[in-house]
C-alpha cells in the first residue's frame, strides 16, 4: 500500500529530522514567533512524548513528607479539550499526612466519600472544593489517607490559556494577570489549569488529560525553605509543624517566609541573598 509507506516515511522522517527540537524537561516551551506557546508538534509525536517521559508509579509511591519535597521541580502537564497543552513547573507544596494530623481532611483515618481519594493508591488526585467556589488539588501518597498539596506552579507553556482560564471566574473587569500571578496558589494554579471536581480520583499516571514530567535542574536541599503550612487555623500544635515546603527566591511561590529563611541561613543550610 504506496499511502501507507508514504505516512509511515514521512512519520521517520519527522522523528529522525536533525532540526527538530529534542525533548527535554521544559519540552522547549513550545514558543512560537507570535508568542503562542500552544503545541504544534505530531499528535503521534505528542503521545510518544508523554509516554516516555511521564513520571510512573514508583515515583509517587514514597512517603508524604518525601513526596511533597520531590514534587518541587517537576512539571505538571494538562490537556485542553481543544488540544493546547499547559506546562508548570512545582514549587510549592504541603504535606498532609492523615490519622493524626489534624489539619487534614482524613485526620483520624476517617474516609468519607470526599475525601475517598486520599486513600487510594499513590499518584491519585484529590480535588475538594473550598467557599463553595474555588478547587483544589492534591496528591496521594504512601500512608493512610496521606496527600500533598500543590500550593504554586511556575508557568512554563500555555500561559495566554492559562490566563483565559484565570479571567473566566473572575468577576467584572480585570487587568491583565502578570506570569506571577497565574498559579501562585492553590485555587489559582487549579482555575488556571482548568483543574476541577471532574478530576477527583484521577491517575497521574494513566490519564490523557493531566499528568507529570521529570523536571529540568532539580533542586537540592539548600535550596528548599521547610516552614508551617497557610490557613490551618486552630489546629494546636499541627498548625506549626514544618510541613510547607518550597523553592526560595521563586517569585511564583504564593506566601514566603522570610524569618524561616533568615534562621535558615544562620544555621548554615544556604547563603542569603
Amino acid at each position: 500500500m504506496p499511502r501507507k509507506r508514504k505516512l509511515l516515511a514521512q512519520l521517520s522522517a519527522l522523528q529522525s529530522n536533525s532540526s527538530f527540537p529534542p525533548f527535554d524537561a521544559l519540552g522547549n516551551l513550545n514558543t512560537m514567533p507570535d508568542g503562542d506557546s500552544s503545541p504544534k508538534s505530531s499528535k503521534y509525536f505528542a503521545i510518544e512524548k508523554k509516554n516516555s517521559s511521564q513520571l510512573e508509579a514508583d515515583f509517587f509511591n514514597q512517603p508524604c513528607i518525601s513526596l511533597a519535597k520531590s514534587f518541587l521541580g517537576q512539571i505538571l502537564v494538562r490537556k485542553l479539550p481543544d488540544g493546547r497543552e499547559l506546562w508548570g513547573r512545582i514549587v510549592e507544596t504541603e504535606a498532609y499526612l492523615g490519622g493524626e494530623d489534624e489539619a487534614s481532611h482524613s485526620k483520624g483515618g476517617k474516609q468519607t466519600q470526599r475525601n475517598a481519594a486520599m486513600f487510594m493508591k499513590p499518584g491519585t488526585l484529590y480535588v475538594y472544593q473550598i467557599y463553595g467556589i474555588y478547587f483544589c488539588v492534591n496528591v496521594s501518597s504512601q500512608g493512610e489517607g496521606a496527600a500533598v498539596l500543590l500550593r504554586s506552579l511556575e508557568p512554563l507553556q500555555g500561559l495566554d490559556a492559562m490566563r483565559e482560564l484565570r479571567s473566566a471566574s473572575r468577576k467584572g473587569p480585570t487587568k491583565p494577570l502578570k506570569d506571577w500571578q497565574l498559579c501562585n496558589g492553590p485555587s489559582k494554579l487549579c482555575q488556571a489549569f482548568g483543574i476541577d471536581k471532574a478530576f477527583d480520583q484521577r491517575d497521574l499516571t494513566q490519564d490523557a488529560a493531566i499528568w507529570m514530567v521529570p523536571g529540568h535542574d532539580l533542586p537540592g536541599e539548600q535550596d528548599v525553605v521547610t516552614t508551617t503550612r497557610i490557613g490551618i487555623g486552630n489546629r494546636g500544635e499541627w498548625a506549626q509543624k514544618p510541613l510547607r515546603f518550597y523553592l526560595r527566591g521563586n517569585k511564583f511561590v504564593s506566601v514566603v517566609d522570610k524569618k524561616t529563611e533568615r534562621e535558615m541561613a544562620a544555621m548554615g543550610h544556604f547563603s542569603c541573598s
